[in-house]
C-alpha cells in the first residue's frame, strides 16, 4: 500500500542520457526519455501496436521509437507515425507528471491533474555550490516501509554496520520522537564518546584530530511519501556538538527517497550531502564508496527481514521505544491512503 498521488523519485538523468530506460514505479511500468527540446517525458511502456516495451527503442527526433516495428510516440502518449502505417488512430498510452529538479528525476503515478511541481521538496544542498553531494542507487526487495522503519530507528547501526559508524553508545542514548503535521523527527545525541571509523576519516577530511572524543548527533526526518534526509555529525566534545562552530566539527546530511517498485521492492536512491569543502571531488567519491559500502549492509537484513514476514503473515510484531519514528511515520502514510480512497470514492477519478 504506497501513496500515489505525490511526487517519487524515479532515476537520475545520467540513468536514460544514451537510451531510454524502463522502471516500475509504484507497480506502473514506465519509459524515461528525453523528448523535444531535451525535455524529459515519462509514458507507459507499451507499444499499443504489439505490446512490446518501448524502452527496448531509441529516440529520434524527439519522438520515442519502438524497438520492435519502428512505431513513434510522442511524450503525450500519443502515436505519432510509423514507416508505411496508417496509426494516427490508435489509442492513447498513458503519460505521466515528469519533472527534472535537484539533479533527479520525479514522477507522478497518481491522479494527472493533481501534480503540481511545487510539491516538489527544496532541498537546499543540491542547487547550493558551499554544498557537495554524492550518491547512488540500490534495488532492495523490501516494502517501503521497512527502509523507513530502517531510517527513523538507527539502534542498528550498533550491530548492522559495527565496523564503520556503528557504537554502543547508540544503544544507550535515549530517543526522542516529535510530529509536527506530516514530519516526524526522532533525534539521538551521544556525549563524549569515540568517533566510529567513518566519522574518524570525516574528521581528518577537515583537518581534524580524530583521535578525541567527540559529540555525535543524529536527527531523522521523515516526509511523505518516503523521504528521510538524516542530519549527522561528530564535533570534538565539548564545544556545543551539534551547534559547534563549523571548524571543530564534521557533519553531513544523508540523503534517502524510497521509491516503491513493487509492494515488496524498492528503488533505494541514497547520498550524502556535505557542507564542507565542496569542491574536493575526490572525497566526494571516497564517501560515496564508503556509505555505498556501509548501506550495501542494510540489504540481506531487509530482504531476509521481509522474506520472514510475508513467509508468517499472522505473526504480531512488537514495538518498542526506539521504534517510534517509524510508527509515527506509518500513521501519517495510513491517513495519507485513507485520504487517496476517499477522493477515489468521491470523484470517480
Amino acid at each position: 500500500m504506497f501513496p500515489k498521488n505525490c511526487w517519487y523519485v524515479a532515476c537520475t538523468p545520467d540513468e536514460f542520457a544514451d537510451k531510454p530506460l524502463g522502471r516500475q514505479i509504484c507497480g506502473e511500468r514506465i519509459v524515461f526519455y528525453r523528448g523535444a527540446a531535451g525535455k524529459v517525458a515519462a509514458v507507459e511502456d507499451f507499444c499499443p501496436h504489439r505490446g512490446a516495451p518501448l524502452s527496448l527503442g531509441y529516440v529520434e527526433d524527439g519522438l520515442l521509437v519502438c524497438g520492435y516495428h519502428g512505431l513513434k510516440m510522442d511524450c503525450d502518449g500519443k502515436t505519432a507515425a510509423m514507416p508505411g502505417q496508417r496509426v494516427q488512430g490508435f489509442p492513447c498510452i498513458r503519460s505521466y507528471p515528469v519533472v527534472e529538479r535537484h539533479g533527479f528525476v520525479w514522477v507522478w503515478t497518481g491522479v494527472a491533474e493533481l501534480a503540481d511541481p511545487a510539491d516538489i521538496p527544496e532541498l537546499e544542498w543540491a542547487n547550493n555550490p558551499e554544498w557537495a553531494y554524492g550518491g547512488g542507487l540500490y534495488h532492495i526487495n523490501c516494502d517501503y516501509r521497512l527502509m523507513i522503519d530502517n531510517l527513523m530507528d538507527l539502534t542498528h547501526e550498533t550491530y548492522v554496520h559495527s565496523s564503520s559508524i556503528g557504537q554502543k553508545e547508540i544503544d544507550e542514548a535515549p530517543v526522542h520522537t516529535t510530529t509536527e503535521g506530516d514530519t516526524v523527527v526522532t533525534s539521538r545525541f551521544m556525549d563524549n564518546v569515540t568517533a566510529p571509523p567513518f566519522w574518524q576519516a570525516a574528521l581528518r577530511a577537515n583537518h581534524l584530530a580524530d583521535d578525541v572524543p567527540v559529540d555525535r548527533w543524529q536527527i531523522c526526518r521523515f516526509s511523505p511519501p518516503s523521504h528521510v534526509m538524516i542530519e549527522v555529525g561528530v564535533a570534538h566534545a565539548g564545544n556545543g556538538g551539534y551547534e559547534a562552530s563549523p571548524n571543530l566539527k564534521a557533519g553531513s546530511i544523508v540523503v534517502d527517497f524510497i521509491t516503491p517498485e513493487t509492494e515488496t521492492s524498492i528503488w533505494y536512491f541514497w547520498g550524502m550531502a556535505r557542507h564542507f569543502k565542496p569542491d574536493d571531488a575526490a572525497l566526494t567519491d571516497q564517501i560515496r564508496e564508503g556509505q555505498g559500502q556501509i548501506f550495501s549492509e542494510d540489504l540481506e537484513m531487509l530482504e531476509r527481514q521481509q522474506r520472514n514476514l510475508l513467509a508468517y503473515p499472522e505473526r504480531k510484531l512488537l514495538k518498542l521505544n526506539i521504534d517510534t519514528g517509524g510508527v509515527q511515520s506509518r500513521r501519517i502514510l495510513d491517513r495519507i491512503l485513507k485520504k487517496e480512497r476517499q477522493l477515489i470514492e468521491t470523484t470517480n477519478l
